[in-house]
């Protein structure tokens, strides 16, 4: 079973959209037969195949084994992955965006989008994952903020600059810089 599996094709967006396949595919966190989810969720078996037949289809479960039960054919089925991430290219976009402007908010939802499926597509299993995160938060006054925000874009490109050569490994690096919570509300 995955950690994480990306999803980006409709399909797989609307075979998951689904109260009732949400509830089989949480079932099937551990190998599971329908007849044994059905029971659980207080369902008939038949109902239960049919969301897990859609559920595999999509590529979000598979068949991990069969046993014989009675003289019938049963399969033991399990979630493909622990979590999925819904890609924001399914959700309330139309089209795309024709200019990037670094200053927009939808620049920032393209970039959020790519390092998203970047971190969606590392192996999570390899033994290391040399990567960093950091998250903070500053006050800028209003008169300094165009002085900050031109700076951090000269420190940026300073490094881009220097550690920019053909040789070593390669790394990816996203800042965003937007406006946080006003005073008072919740910090989520």
């Amino acid at each position: 079973m995955r950690d994480v599996l990306y999803l980006e094709e409709i399909e797989q967006a609307e075979a998951l959209l689904k109260p009732q396949r949400i509830e089989v595919l949480r079932r099937l966190a551990e190998p599971r037969t329908c007849t044994e989810v059905a029971a659980l969720l207080g369902q008939t078996p038949q109902r239960v195949y049919y969301h897990v037949k859609r559920l595999v289809e999509a590529g979000l479960a598979e068949q991990v084994a069969e046993r014989r039960v009675r003289g019938i054919n049963e399969g033991v089925y399990q979630a493909g992955a622990r979590s999925y991430w819904l890609s924001p290219r399914l959700v309330g976009r139309i089209g795309r965006r024709r200019v990037r402007d670094e200053l927009s908010l939808g620049y920032l939802l393209d970039l959020v989008e790519e390092v998203q499926a970047d971190i969606a597509a590392l192996d999570r299993a390899a033994p290391e994952l040399p990567s960093i995160g950091v998250s903070g938060r500053i006050r800028v006054p209003p008169e300094q903020r165009q002085r900050f925000l031109d700076e951090l874009r000269t420190t940026l490109q300073d490094l881009f600059t220097r550690y920019g050569g053909a040789e070593g490994d390669a790394f990816k690096i996203a800042v965003t810089c937007y406006p946080d919570h006003p005073e008072g509300e919740p910090d989520e």
